[in-house]
């Protein structure tokens, strides 16, 4: 169980705080549940306590994982699908893991789409999104601001 004070990531948006724990009475029955400040839009989000591990909500990593993740934006190539409906069906289930390597690999992979032909409207968009929650984590992780993390990851993505 968390406490309050932990900074968690929610692969929906991103990394936030446990702000409280509040039991609150639902059809009938007490529940308790986490209150989350979100980084991204700052967001206030009610999460039931036994509904944490199915949305994938973990603590954020330590700055050495991180380290190792940011250094592997440089791996050589990726390995990236032809058929681009099957390539979002699958890009979309590693975001929704959580796993902040599988972000990384979806991030390079449309990176690197991008600089050869060009991506879609809904591949841009995811993007643009695994971008934004892979910097709030960043920024929590290194104690810094949201500019401040864009700017590592740009560095990291071009190194």
């Amino acid at each position: 169980m968390f406490q309050v004070g932990d900074k968690i990531f929610y692969p929906i948006h991103g990394a936030g705080i446990i702000e409280a724990i509040e039991e609150k009475n639902f059809l009938g029955e007490n529940h308790l549940y986490y209150v989350l400040n979100m980084l991204l839009r700052e967001l206030h989000i009610m999460v039931p306590v036994e509904k944490i591990s199915s949305l994938g909500i973990r603590q954020i990593v330590d700055s050495t994982v991180m380290e190792r993740v940011l250094a592997s934006f440089h791996e050589g190539e990726p390995e990236v699908m032809a058929n681009a409906n099957l390539r979002f069906r699958i890009n979309t289930d590693k975001l929704k893991s959580g796993d902040i390597h599988a972000a990384a690999e979806v991030i390079r992979e449309l990176l690197w789409i991008s600089k050869q032909k060009g991506l879609g409207t809904g591949e841009r968009m995811m993007l643009d999104h695994a971008q934004q929650v892979f910097m709030s984590e960043l920024a929590l992780v290194k104690g810094i601001d949201a500019e401040e993390a864009f700017d590592l990851l740009r560095q990291a993505i071009e190194h």
